[in-house]
């Protein structure tokens, strides 16, 4: 007995811990190999993924018989049954449609797009390796309804559904499950600071309002990207990316793009991964001359204003100086009388003398996976930071030198949960307004007042000695302007340096933020205890700590803290209604509250239709809101023209500043030399910036209208939305229209508050507007006005002449609102009415040898921005790639060219013209 018993002993440890080794390849229905397919024990998480060739091994705790799954993006999934150890296996995936794919976002859990409740549109490797754009960001432009507005050759904007800007806090860009807004900002720099192509698994994109599940900001739209888990995406892969940009203004020059993945999995419990990505190149030089006052407008206006000249923007009314000058007894009497009562602007710098367009990005990230019992349950570390330079266009024309921005995750999960916590933080490196580095080299030269007093006094002796008013112009100019510091010179460099490292924008135009916002959120679905439906419940906290030294907010005496909360829930449940119809109905809901304002419910409804396995109809009803940003709420900066001025109500008293008051003020109305005015003013003691010009324009009192703009509050969206997604013979077609109606709509008005007096007054408020005593603010409020935009996008694919892909879209989308009944308010809709995008392509033409050619139109628009406005011209773009596989090497070689056809166009007013890009790739390893 005693010898039985330990031999039975170690007889029941070998067959429990007996282990089956597997292996085989992975073919697609041609019998050509098929890299990165799945590989997965059923029932479990165990599983790899097949290499470049094909093959993949695995070992398995497991005894036969067991079944083993493969799959692939695109292609319908094989199962084979194990029965013996050591068995190899050949799955051939027979190729789908794009309707099989297998998608997250819409309602936090897997689904096929297929069947999802809402418009998703997904860019998964195949399209990653497919693309004809430079890399997979500017891939997502190709996109059925979306679009990319280029700030910079490293800031694009992703958009869905309008009111698209460069500061888009509309719309979510989601990492892993982390938000990739920036604290200062407020909302994602693109890419900048991003994900490296080579750890791409798949990116999603859910158009429109998405509150019921994500929160406040999914107003219109999210982006999710998600990378490769080192589990199952082991081993080392990079890219490298070689070529020029070409722009009229710029020139040739050089472009880098490289890219570098290494993971590995150490054990069945343990695997990471590191990333590293660097890119390098030269901007689109914005270099317009036109005259944002003037339409058609040269540098001969007075007051004039280039929209890529800077320093420009500081102008007074000289007739005003003439009388100053009187009372000083610097000018005769009735000198003024010859001085027209006109605004004269300094003379600027244009933006290529403020900036040497380097476009650079550095990041890096790593992550540390534990699964301690090797299942599903899984514990994550994650690291981010990356560092840019780049250009970007918000009220001014900002400079973002060294801009670095961090992450850090640490997320537990399993099939059925997570709970996941992060911090983000930046830093504004050696950023600096290029607006306010030319008013301030000017300034450093010779004040505004000497200027300007310079400018009057030689335009009154030119009129006394008989030239033109024209001419009378132009030679005080050319006085005032003597000695100017000029680009290049040593004089210029030495102003230009002190003041972008000085943070005051009085004397300089450098940029701080140290800001930070801390995250948490959690979901549990209990489909696996529940089986009559699928139930979610889940929540989000936000802590915010904004700290930009006084420089973006008012946060002069210390950091501004506020946080927000969200709780949620779903419902989902699928009917089979007999045998070619299935029914699946979904219901969302969400509570969220801002401290500043009170909750808010975001319900959503939706169901899904299927007829014939073959063909799906969807509709879905949903609420949605945007809490004010942090922009919104506590901004304080000068951005020349205008002061912005956010309105939470302790931010108003938090911003002040002194105001020299106007001769004619002092001695006719009594006024003192100065006044000092709280951002309070622009919400309580304000008219219409458009009354205020008409009153320029009459001369009549009447015509100025009180503004005096309610305090802002969120904004709130019912979206309604119908599609249809199917198979019709080898077609396959993706429909969606929706109807967008928004409530207390966010925007920003300019009002103007006089330094004295009333408004409404009709006297002394009037007065100080005619004598020039005033200050333009721009303020956060909601409209009251309807605000309604619906639009509809509709993609159509197939497959030609054997393995040929065409595949074309067209989106419409249309703003529905009254602007002549308020003139003041601007909705930034910015969307072109119809787009039109088709591509044509075959990833093997002949063996390893393929080829990708997209196109896209783009109809005019008309772009409103804050920092001017202006018509966007209809545009056409064709870029092309062609790939050769060399499977021995592991290797995809690519060559490729954007915007082919060599004809410049712009997307935003202000910006660079986007030139074209021609560039060759080698992608070593990458699945």
């Amino acid at each position: 007995m005693k010898t039985i018993l330990p031999v039975l002993l170690l007889l029941w440890c070998f067959v429990s811990n007996a282990q089956t080794k597997i292996s085989g390849i992975v073919k697609d229905d041609n019998n050509l190999p098929l890299p990165g397919a799945n590989v997965v024990v059923v029932g479990t998480s165990t599983g790899t993924v097949s290499d470049f060739d094909g093959n993949f091994s695995l070992t398995v705790n497991m005894t036969p018989p067991f079944k083993v799954q493969a799959s692939s993006v695109g292609f319908d999934t094989a199962t084979e049954e194990i029965t013996k150890d050591g068995q190899i296996i050949t799955f051939i995936l027979k190729e789908g449609t794009s309707l099989d794919e297998v998608v997250i976002s819409a309602s936090r859990t897997p689904e096929r797009i297929f069947e999802s409740p809402v418009t998703v549109e997904r860019f998964g490797l195949r399209d990653i390796k497919n693309t004809t754009s430079v890399d997979f960001y500017d891939g997502l432009e190709n996109l059925k309804g979306v679009d990319i507005n280029t700030n910079s050759l490293t800031f694009k904007s992703v958009n869905t559904r309008g009111f698209a800007t460069f500061a888009n806090n509309r719309f979510m860009q989601l990492v892993d499950g982390m938000d990739n807004s920036t604290p200062a900002l407020n909302f994602p720099i693109g890419n900048l600071v991003g994900m490296t192509e080579t750890d791409v698994e798949s990116v999603e994109l859910l158009p429109g309002a998405s509150s019921a599940l994500y929160g406040a900001n999914a107003f219109n739209g999210i982006l999710f990207m998600r990378s490769k888990n080192p589990f199952k995406h082991h081993g080392i892969s990079a890219s490298v990316k070689r070529g020029i940009t070409s722009q009229k203004a710029a020139g040739d020059n050089p472009y880098t793009d490289v890219s570098f993945r290494a993971a590995h999995k150490f054990t069945e419990h343990f695997a990471a991964k590191v990333n590293f990505g660097y890119l390098k190149g030269t901007d689109w030089a914005a270099t317009s001359e036109a005259d944002k006052m003037t339409p058609g407008g040269t540098r001969l206006n007075p007051n004039y204003d280039g929209i890529n000249v800077y320093g420009d923007e500081v102008s007074t009314n000289i007739k005003e100086v003439a009388v100053a000058l009187e009372g000083l007894g610097i000018l005769p009497s009735g000198a003024n009388a010859l001085v027209p009562s006109v605004d004269v602007s300094r003379t600027g710098y244009n933006e290529k003398y403020l900036t040497d367009y380097n476009a650079e990005s550095v990041k890096a990230d790593w992550g540390l996976y534990f699964r301690p019992w090797a299942n599903d349950f899984e514990i994550q570390y994650v690291g981010k930071v990356g560092t840019g330079t780049t250009l970007y266009q918000g009220t001014n024309r900002y400079y973002i030198d060294g801009f670095f921005q961090q992450q850090h995750k640490l997320e537990v999960k399993n099939d059925n949960f997570f709970v996941r916590t992060y911090v983000v933080t930046d830093k504004a490196g050696d950023s600096y307004d290029m607006v306010f580095t030319g008013i301030n080299i000017n300034r450093a030269w010779k004040d505004d007042e000497t200027w300007f007093g310079e400018y009057a006094g030689t335009f009154v002796q030119a009129t006394l000695g008989g030239a033109t008013e024209e001419q009378a112009h132009a030679m005080a100019r050319s006085v005032a302007d003597t000695g100017r510091y000029l680009p290049g010179t040593p004089q210029y460099i030495a102003a230009f340096n002190k003041s972008i490292n000085d943070p005051d924008l009085s004397t300089g135009s450098k940029f701080q933020d140290a800001s930070e916002y801390y995250h948490t959120d959690a979901n549990y679905n209990f489909s696996h205890l529940i089986d009559w439906a699928e139930i979610q419940v889940g929540g989000s906290y936000r802590k915010y700590s904004l700290n930009s030294f006084g420089t973006i907010y008012t946060d002069t005496d210390g950091t501004i803290d506020y946080s927000e909360y969200g709780i949620y829930s779903q419902i989902q449940k699928a009917f089979d209604l007999n045998e070619s119809l299935n029914l699946k109905l979904t219901g969302s809901i969400r509570y969220d509250k801002s401290e500043f304002f009170d909750g808010f419910y975001s319900p959503r409804l939706s169901a899904g239709l299927t007829i014939n396995k073959d063909h799906n109809i969807r509709a879905s009803v949903q609420t949605g809101f945007r809490n004010p940003t942090t922009q919104d709420l506590f901004i304080g900066l000068d951005a020349g023209r205008a002061i912005l001025v956010g309105s939470a109500p302790e931010n108003l008293d938090r911003w002040s500043r002194t105001y020299n008051v106007s001769a004619t003020g002092q001695t006719l109305y009594g006024q003192p030399a100065t006044i000092t005015q709280t951002g309070a003013v622009a919400y309580n003691n304000s008219y219409t910036s458009s009354s205020v010009a008409l009153l320029g324009e009459t001369g009549d009192p009447s015509v100025l209208e009180i503004s005096n703009p309610e305090l802002v509050k969120p904004e709130k969206v019912t979206s309604g939305e119908i599609g249809y997604r199917g198979k019709i013979n080898n077609f396959v077609i993706d429909f969606s229209a929706y109807y967008n109606s928004y409530k207390d709509f966010l925007s920003q008005e300019v009002v103007v508050s006089p330094y004295y007096g009333t408004v409404g007054d009709g006297g002394l408020s009037v007065a100080a507007i005619s004598n020039g005593d005033f200050q333009a603010y721009s303020t956060y409020t909601n409209s009251p006005a309807n605000v309604n935009s619906y639009g509809a996008s509709i993609s159509v694919s197939t497959k030609l002449f054997g393995n040929y892909d065409l595949s074309g879209s067209y989106t419409y989308a249309k703003l529905d609102f009254d602007q002549s009944k308020y003139p003041d308010f601007t909705t930034f809709f910015n969307t072109p009415e119809h787009k039109f995008k088709a591509s044509f392509g075959n990833p093997e033409v002949i063996k390893n040898l393929g080829f990708n050619i997209s196109y896209r139109f783009s109809d005019d628009y008309y772009w409103e921005a804050t920092f001017g406005n202006g018509a966007i011209p209809e545009f056409h773009v064709l870029d092309a790639q062609i790939s050769y596989t060399v499977p021995k090497l592991k290797s995809q070689f690519k060559i490729g060219g954007t915007n082919l056809t060599g004809k410049e166009y712009y997307t935003a007013f202000g910006t660079g013209y986007i030139g074209s890009m021609y560039y060759a790739s080698w992608v070593i390893n990458n699945l």
